[in-house]
């Protein structure tokens, strides 16, 4: 059953999502197409080229992201507090670099508007600042410019995309971690890297870069690496921090990247949930089930429907959409550590 976006997309009951877009008929499109004999590869690195332009224009961060040859995953979160603090010119200045503005915005740039002129330029730009946080925007900003630039090099027209995006509203900091670890993990659960250090385009592979990067400059005589190079073009991420202000990911760094560590590696060796022993006490502080976790890293393992989180937080969802059943809640029923 298809429903509205708006029923998608509740900025009061979470600010997280995790979303998902797809190349037309699931081509190859960004990667080696066997079909063809192309190699698309090249075109990842416009998809972090069009995230870091946007991340100038929308109070819209990016905590995760993994760009495969025929997909591409975000997890965004909303800064509903940012979007309220900009003036009028701070929306015009970020509106207009993605978009161009009509004459009765210059005339009020300009103070040469009558009254009447302001009041209707001032209620445009009012909307613009609801759509820079509005995330349907900021997906057709990053998948129209995406269609277009990949048709204008193929020299062909028609769709690029198979359908709109799908989304995921993620209601609490257990289904915040588990689409963030599922994102960063896509590459090795494909058999395309060996572990996440080495998955070039996800969000992991340039924090980690980020790190080594800070690392290394603290040494004499360094000369910057190809891998340097490459995770300067990386788009900025939220940072992770334990504070209570909302304004980064809720949870350690270090928490984050033990727990990719042991979910790769339980599922590779094929020893699900066994050593408890090395249970990250990420999960362990959350109450989450290894075995349920692990089951939601797999291929095909994600059993949630258009939002992820505890069970209660699932029911509560839905009732504030309306509805009184939502996919997903057998799911975080398991997911909860006895």
């Amino acid at each position: 059953m298809a429903y509205p976006r708006k029923s998608l997309i509740s900025l009061e009951d979470t600010p997280y999502y995790h979303v998902v877009a797809r190349c037309v008929r699931r081509a190859w499109l960004w990667g080696y197409d066997a079909y063809s004999g192309k190699d698309y590869s090249h075109r990842k690195a416009w998809v972090l080229h069009r995230l870091r332009c946007l991340a100038n224009v929308f109070a819209i961060d990016l905590c995760a992201y993994a760009i495969m040859s025929n997909h591409y995953h975000l997890v965004l979160r909303v800064d509903r507090q940012r979007m309220a603090s900009w003036s009028h010119a701070d929306v015009v200045a970020r509106w207009t670099q993605v978009f161009s503005a009509p004459p009765l915005i210059q005339r009020w740039q300009d103070g040469t508007a009558t009254t009447a002129e302001r009041i209707i330029a001032e209620e445009l730009i009012e909307s613009w600042r609801l759509r820079l946080i509005d995330i349907s925007w900021y997906m057709r900003c990053l998948n129209e410019y995406l269609a277009r630039r990949a048709n204008a090099e193929d020299q062909c027209s028609g769709r690029f995309w198979e359908g709109r995006f799908k989304s995921q509203a993620l209601l609490d900091e257990a289904g915040l971690l588990m689409a963030m670890a599922y994102v960063d993990l896509n590459p090795v659960r494909a058999g395309i890297a060996a572990a996440p250090e080495e998955s070039e385009f996800t969000s992991i592979y340039a924090r980690l870069q980020e790190v080594r990067r800070e690392l290394l400059s603290q040494a004499p005589m360094r000369r910057p690496s190809i891998c340097d190079r490459r995770s300067r073009r990386a788009p900025p991420l939220l940072a992770f921090s334990e504070s209570s202000d909302h304004r980064g990911i809720p949870m350690k760094f270090l928490d984050y990247v033990q727990l990719l560590d042991w979910s790769g590696r339980q599922r590779r060796a094929g020893k699900r949930g066994v050593v408890k022993q090395d249970l990250p006490s990420v999960l362990a502080r959350l109450q989450i089930d290894p075995d349920a976790w692990l089951q939601m890293m797999q291929p095909g393992g994600n059993r949630f429907g258009r939002a992820i989180g505890r069970w209660q937080r699932l029911l509560s969802h839905a009732s504030n959409l309306g509805q009184s059943w939502i996919r997903g809640v057998q799911a975080a029923r398991r997911l909860k550590h006895a």
